[in-house]
């Protein structure tokens, strides 16, 4: 038996047990094979695997098709009460309510797709029926409104159709229900995409089409596609589902296919396309409901993989709201390297791993976005206040000069920045200083600094016009960490310089996201700080009290400014909406 099913034999204690006359139809679309001692079932959104015997598939021979026809009554009554055959029966009956397979029979029939899902298919049912659907257009003769009234018709609504003067150009508004229970959703056609919102009031399906109607039109063709009434088609049948799921009371269809590209929690619009002929589901959160229903808002991430699935939402490349920071042609070796392409250049990020690399890009490119009013952007509090900290921090406890930097053997014995050094200097060619400083005596806070000492002798390139040039820093807890941060910032400076890039922002490396980057690792009792997980989990453990030393360190200093000072007011709400931190310079200053 599969791990997550119940034992053969026995009842979960969740699962009420059937009465002895309860007629139970097995769910439309479920598929069963047959094994040689058991049975497989898989449902639209169940799955389970019986064995243990080589009587279930003669039982199931027995059963199929009173379960199918919804009228295993009989067969139930005619197995004795507390016979083995009963037992059977009942056994198996249990776990297919269990995985969700199998629904009472309802007393009058019942369409397919709603009892394929539907948790109560008579309640369902009933209200599609009684739903009134108005389908406006601009045009309500177009293809689409025709094929809308035609999906909704099949569906078991009523349709009447009427010209709306307020549906966006090229788009279509289905309304259904009335006063508190009132539903709409909204589909067009922008040349060869086109799109489907999620259920919602007229406002918020107005709002989101003529977002969505304005992103997708920048790529729109200036002829329409040949295969235009089959897109229609497409686009109105799913616009038709979605609404009547919603009136249903049945899951929407953006959360039945076990996307994990889709956040939990936030809605998601379907965006097609004709070449090639494709559509998926996006998550999307339209200019009105950031406005409108704050409840949205997703809680920080709790895994980097977590914060990372919500960095491709917003990186979409028809719904996103930032480049995607991608690896693209960048050299990974000896440092993974991840851009973001901005209008006015381009953000570049190094890092022990890509997936911190891509999660710097992308704050980094954010807060470029979002001017001078925003001080950090993070995937948590925690990240976000390490960022601006260490920040801050550099530029207030620069070293001046004639400062005397901590002696070498206080930082080269940390074996990753030993590596990070070598891989400057011995595999790039590169001759630098490293020179490491304590920002203050009775504090455990340190500032490294890595300075360009001439030309790469490995290469002839020249890495830096001045001798002087700071090819990376680092504040951190230790001197070793301080080191090895400095150096990896330096290392992904010199490799960006040998890519054809515009790189306008770089992003030095520090410890602010290893936090994230270790929830729930699990390290063997041999990975020190030379293996990057080990070293990242022991940078974490460091990280509270180097925000405390930080925060007495660098204090109130810096511009001041409210929150509705940020440039891009929509897209700081749209961070926080996906749980991002946005620091304002105030909150970043403090």
């Amino acid at each position: 038996m599969t791990p997550d099913a119940p034992e053969p034999g026995s009842v979960p204690e969740s699962v009420p047990r059937p009465g002895p006359v309860t007629a139970w139809r097995l769910r439309p679309g479920v598929a069963v094979t047959l094994l040689r001692n058991g049975l497989h079932l898989r449902g639209r959104r169940g799955s389970v695997t019986l064995e243990g015997s080589t009587a279930l598939p003669v039982l199931w021979r027995l059963l199929e098709e009173p379960l199918r026809t919804g009228e295993s009554t009989e067969l139930l009554r005619q197995a004795e009460a507390g016979s083995s055959v009963r037992k059977a029966l009942d056994t198996l009956i249990a776990q297919l309510r269990a995985h969700d397979l199998i629904v009472e029979a309802p007393a009058d029939p019942t369409p397919d797709w709603v009892a394929a899902t539907a948790e109560r298919p008579v309640e369902a049912a009933s209200a599609i029926a009684a739903a009134r659907v108005r389908v406006l257009a601009g045009a309500p003769g177009g293809p689409l409104a025709e094929a809308a009234g035609r999906a909704l018709s099949q569906g078991g609504a009523s349709v009447s159709y009427a010209s709306g003067t307020a549906v966006p150009a090229g788009a279509v508004l289905l309304c259904a229900g009335e006063d508190e229970r009132r539903w709409a959703v909204a589909t067009g056609v922008c040349g060869d995409a086109g799109y489907v919102t999620a259920p919602g009031s007229q406002e918020q399906v107005r709002a989101d089409a003529a977002a969505l109607a304005a992103r997708l039109a920048s790529d729109a063709p200036s002829s329409p596609p040949s295969s235009a009434a089959v897109f229609a088609s497409l686009l109105a049948g799913s616009a038709a589902h979605r609404l009547l799921c919603a009136v249903g009371g049945l899951p929407d269809p953006a959360s039945e296919g076990d996307d994990q590209r889709l956040l939990p929690g936030l809605p998601a619009v379907l965006v097609a396309g004709v070449r090639p002929l494709r559509a998926d589901y996006r998550t999307w959160l339209g200019p009105d409901r950031l406005d409108v229903d704050r409840r949205v808002a997703l809680d920080p991430a709790r895994t980097l993989a977590e914060a990372l699935g919500r960095v491709s939402a917003l990186g979409d490349e028809r719904t996103g709201v930032l480049p995607a920071p991608l690896p693209g042609d960048l050299r990974q070796l000896p440092v993974p390297l991840a851009a973001c392409d901005l209008p006015d250049g381009t953000v570049l990020a190094g890092a022990p791993r890509l997936d911190l690399a891509r999660l710097d890009a992308f704050c980094r490119a954010a807060e470029v976005r979002l001017g001078g009013a925003c001080r950090a952007v993070g995937a948590t509090p925690s990240h976000a206040w390490g960022r601006a900290l260490r920040r801050s921090a550099a530029r207030t406890t620069a070293p001046a000069p004639g400062d005397t930097p901590l002696p070498s053997a206080l930082w080269f014995g940390h074996p990753q920045a030993r590596h990070w050094w070598t891989a400057l200097t011995v595999r790039q060619g590169v001759r630098a200083r490293l020179e490491v400083f304590r920002v203050r005596p009775d504090e455990d806070a340190y500032h490294a600094v890595v300075h360009n000492a001439g030309q790469d002798v490995g290469s002839g390139q020249d890495v830096g016009q001045d001798l002087g040039q700071v090819l990376g820093r680092a504040v951190e807890a230790t001197p070793g960490d301080a080191a090895a941060f400095a150096a990896l910032s330096a290392v992904a400076a010199v490799s960006a310089a040998g890519e054809e890039l515009t790189v306008r922002y770089s992003c030095g490396s520090d410890g602010s996201a290893a936090a994230l980057a270790t929830v729930d690792a699990r390290t063997a009792a041999w990975e020190d700080n030379g293996w990057t997980t080990g070293w990242l989990t022991d940078v974490a453990r460091r990280e509270p009290a180097l925000h405390t030393a930080l925060h007495r360190l660098t204090g109130p200093t810096g511009p001041r400014a409210d929150e509705t000072a940020t440039q891009h007011h929509e897209l700081a709400a749209l961070l926080r909406a996906f749980g991002f931190t946005v620091l304002t310079a105030e909150e970043g200053e403090r």
